[in-house]
């Protein structure tokens, strides 16, 4: 790393992340970094902690103790609409998608420029990436199957031009042939330079997309490194992924 590269902050950066649930303790210190184009994959059964922890980065159960900044700034505890601002965009689980507005009107209505001012992802481009949903434009988000539904969820997020796309179990429910799709579009906006944080529990395709594995067991950092390196380690992934 340069001495230009190095002071240049992650694009996301969380540290010590203690978050409850009432009186649960869910995350017990949870340090997790994202550089300017890197794919993390976050790892873990169900009920460790993953999606507790987006929720902690993006404002949505804002953590009791640590600190979370993206692009250095400290927005920890920062409201949904200002962490948007700053650059990140959620494909939440559920997809979460508007069922009275119609594909045009759910892509229209997120498109603006990233905190950069680039407009890379425009209305045409997500169209040309999703084929599918320019064939059903003036369809009502309740009238899509469930693969349409998560390629719009996703072209909704794109739209924001952001730095950093969060998929939480973006392929969760999808017949194989959608999954691949939308792995072959995750492998597209890699490209693009946009990093992601990606929730999945496909192993290999995450470990064939991902820079670097996060895992987490009870709401502790329990691996981190390379996807080569998980990939070599298949104890790691009996002891803590069980597959």
């Amino acid at each position: 790393m340069t001495i230009g590269q190095a002071s240049i902050p992650p694009i996301l950066e969380a540290q010590d992340l203690h978050t409850y649930y009432g009186a649960s303790h869910i995350l017990h210190g949870v340090d997790l970094a994202v550089a300017r184009g890197e794919s993390l994959a976050l790892m873990g059964r169900n009920g460790m902690g993953k999606t507790t922890t987006l929720r902690s980065i993006y404002g949505l159960t804002a953590p009791r103790r640590g600190l979370v900044r993206i692009d250095g700034i400290d927005m920890t505890g920062a409201r949904p609409h200002l962490v948007a601002k700053a650059g990140l965009a959620v494909v939440p689980e559920g997809r979460g998608i508007f069922p009275n507005l119609d594909v045009r009107e759910n892509l229209i209505m997120a498109a603006r420029p990233g905190p950069d001012g680039r407009e890379d992802w425009t209305f045409d481009r997500v169209i040309e990436t999703f084929p599918r949903l320019g064939e059903r434009l003036h369809n009502m988000g309740n009238q899509l199957s469930g693969g349409e539904q998560q390629m719009l969820s996703i072209g909704r997020a794109l739209m924001t031009n952001p730095a950093l796309l969060i998929l939480d179990e973006a392929t969760e429910g999808l017949a194989p042939l959608i999954r691949d799709e939308i792995w072959s579009v995750v492998r597209t906006i890699k490209e693009t330079g946009i990093a992601t944080i990606i929730v999945d529990k496909d192993v290999n395709k995450l470990l064939g997309v991902c820079d670097r594995c996060m895992i987490l067991e009870k709401g502790l950092v329990v691996y981190t490194g390379t996807a080569a390196d998980l990939h070599a380690n298949p104890d790691v992934h009996m002891k803590y992924l069980g597959v």
